[in-house]
């Protein structure tokens, strides 16, 4: 809140929470030399989706826990403020702080008026490993896609098309 004085206390939690997201965190472990030192099975060790990314998350959280048992706050906190806090520019910068689902629905509502709907155009694959295809409407308009393993995924990933197609990126 010192860095961000202009932010409300709900932006600042949105922020913090894009910060310790897995996808951040996998970065950073991925980055620092992580995965190098991960024993998977042959299984695992196939995966580069969306296991993998939760596996080196895990594993970077895990090493905080470790090191804080082991050397106390002072060099958590010096490793943190090393490899992940960095992050947090690109974030505020970027707006990766706000999800797509979140602004493509601020925006429609603001330039068109009109509040986004989502439809599942196709299931495939077995109930276990379902594949969605998601399509963002802006009344009868089919605006963009988005392709993903759960429907929020999928849905996310068509309000990023939808922003792209827009050009509502700030």
């Amino acid at each position: 809140y010192k860095k961000y004085p202009n932010y409300t206390e709900g932006e600042l939690t949105a922020i913090r929470s894009a910060l310790v997201n897995a996808i951040i965190i996998s970065e950073v472990a991925l980055r620092i030399g992580m995965n190098d030192y991960l024993l998977l099975s042959k299984g695992e060790a196939k995966d580069n989706g969306k296991a993998r990314q939760y596996i080196l998350a895990n594993t970077y959280e895990a090493y905080i826990g470790a090191v804080y048992l082991d050397q106390g706050y002072n060099v958590v906190d010096k490793f943190v403020k090393t490899t992940l806090l960095p992050h947090t520019k690109e974030i505020v910068s970027k707006k990766l702080w706000r999800d797509a689902k979140s602004l493509v629905q601020e925006k429609a509502q603001e330039f068109v008026q009109v509040t986004p709907l989502y439809k599942v155009l196709h299931e495939s694959g077995p109930d276990h490993d379902k594949y969605f295809t998601v399509g963002i409407y802006f009344g009868s308009n089919l605006i963009a896609e988005g392709k993903g393993k759960s429907k929020q995924e999928a849905e996310q990933k068509a309000a990023e098309m939808a922003l792209k197609v827009k050009n509502w990126l700030e």
